[in-house]
């Protein structure tokens, strides 16, 4: 007699693509506060607590809290870590925007002409022209060749953007 396991896709980590200096990152952040910050919040809350009556210590309520906070903030850069994958830069080719393409667009409307760079979620950075895949922009460039035109569906109808130059840095 066999029995069935049901699993939720919701519990499931999600998988993240991450470029190897945006990987470094998430592992040196999870680090730090496992190192530095997590021993700081136990060093405060101990502190807090001798100073004396719990039940009136602010100081010993904001240590526990930022102690919560940040064990929050670890297993989620955990979770996040489980799910994460190393993009194979070397297997991207360039005949179609693809997410770390670099693509020089043009605004079909006012002749402006932009350049992104397609990354995951948690490396966008509109200040370095990093945009992410699943951001409205991102995702109308997805699969798309040059001379194709993208349709982004913004708040005020739809922008098309030819693409002008597909490269990998």
């Amino acid at each position: 007699m066999g029995f069935f396991v049901f699993i939720n896709d919701e519990n499931m980590s999600k998988v993240s693509y991450f470029t190897e200096e945006g990987l470094k990152k998430l592992k040196d952040e999870l680090n730090h506060l496992k190192d530095i910050e997590r021993p700081k919040a136990s060093q405060a809350i101990a502190e807090a607590r001798d100073k004396g009556d719990l039940s009136e210590n602010a100081e010993y309520d904001a240590a526990k809290e930022a102690q919560g906070m940040l064990e929050m903030r670890i297993s989620k850069l955990e979770e996040t870590l489980s799910g994460a994958r190393l993009i194979d830069e070397s297997q991207l080719d360039t005949s179609k925007v693809l997410v770390l393409s670099t693509v020089k667009i043009k605004n079909q409307t006012n002749g402006m002409q932009m350049e992104y760079t397609l990354v995951a979620e948690s490396e966008a950075d509109l200040k370095t022209g990093k945009i992410s895949v699943s951001s409205p922009i991102g995702k109308g460039l997805l699969g798309k060749a040059v001379g194709d035109i993208a349709e982004v569906e913004v708040p005020n109808g739809v922008m098309k953007f030819e693409i002008i130059e597909i490269t990998r840095n």
